[in-house]
């Protein structure tokens, strides 16, 4: 009971100011949709802290504790969107984030803009790469004790945030559309969204606008199958997995390929609604398990080798 008080406690550390604050800044500039919108992340980020070992946790928090960037508050669920806020003003950081698979012709490769190898430290690029191979580069960087104060610090800022973006369908697909931004939604009188906006924030905010709330009735949900089978395989499967959801689920509504200019604004289809939010639920539970499992590696691997 004490841990369950505890883990609540952590999850409110941004505060209803602090959470208020960010949503405004994220709507008060205009850029590219990132994945999942300030609740998606902090869902994740939230719901990952209940499956970390207490040495994880340790760690995780001396991590926090030692990063005095001002940017976001200071606690794991406002860090979460901290990568989304640092692109603003840093685009060369963009690509980062997504990988676009073509769904008329697939290529991973030429999606992640052939591999490139990473540079070093992790943060200086490459900007042309894709959300597959920064991961990869941050978490080997975030395992490593000998990794400096600051850049360990940006690596759990961007291994935290990059497991949830690659778990948003619309940032492992494209049709020639940046990912959706180009297809204009109608929701109902007035209110029109893109397809990509759609899946960030408004499928998310169907399922509990709450993100806290959210984070616990998820974790209650989840069984121990569950975790355990969403815990096989590697990023660039779990990436694969998500593409498929995006070309079969969320490019459902049968939009044309490409950006249409001034193009009218497309009803969704019947069902498409709560297709979205089964989807997005199931995303999200999918997102924080596999982030812990990646913290749990980096922070307590005995722990994880010994669990498989």
């Amino acid at each position: 009971m004490a841990d369950r008080v505890w883990r609540n406690s952590r999850r409110a550390g941004m505060g209803v100011i602090g959470a208020a604050s960010l949503l405004l800044g994220f709507l008060a500039v205009p850029q590219k949709a990132g994945a999942w919108g300030v609740e998606g992340h902090q869902v994740i980020a939230a719901l990952a802290w209940d499956y970390l070992t207490p040495a994880s946790r340790h760690t995780v928090d001396t991590i926090l504790a030692s990063d005095h960037d001002t940017l976001t508050g200071s606690d794991l669920m406002s860090r979460a969107v901290w990568a989304d806020v640092w692109r603003r003003t840093h685009p060369e950081t963009g690509e980062w984030h997504f990988v676009d698979i073509e769904i008329d012709h697939p290529d991973l490769a030429s999606a992640c803009h052939g591999f490139p190898a990473s540079s070093v430290p992790a943060s200086a690029g490459p900007a042309k790469d894709c959300v597959i191979d920064r991961l990869d580069a941050f978490e080997h960087e975030l395992a490593d004790p000998a990794t400096s104060p600051d850049e360990r610090a940006l690596a759990l800022k961007y291994v935290v945030h990059f497991v949830a973006d690659m778990h948003q369908p619309l940032h492992a697909a494209d049709n020639h559309d940046k990912g959706g931004n180009c297809v204009r939604l109608a929701l109902g009188g007035p209110r029109t969204v893109n397809l990509h906006s759609y899946w960030d924030t408004v499928a998310v905010s169907e399922v509990d606008p709450n993100a806290q709330h959210l984070a616990e009735q998820l974790f209650h949900e989840i069984t121990t199958g569950q975790k355990q089978g969403w815990e096989q395989g590697d990023p660039k499967a779990w990436v694969l997995e998500n593409f498929e959801l995006a070309r079969a689920d969320a490019y459902s509504l049968g939009s044309p390929p490409g950006c249409q200019q001034d193009a009218a604004p497309m009803a969704l289809p019947p069902g498409y609604d709560a297709m979205a939010r089964g989807v997005v639920t199931e995303q999200l539970k999918k997102a924080g398990v596999r982030l812990a499992l990646l913290l749990n590696r980096a922070f307590d691997p005995t722990t994880v080798t010994a669990a498989h």
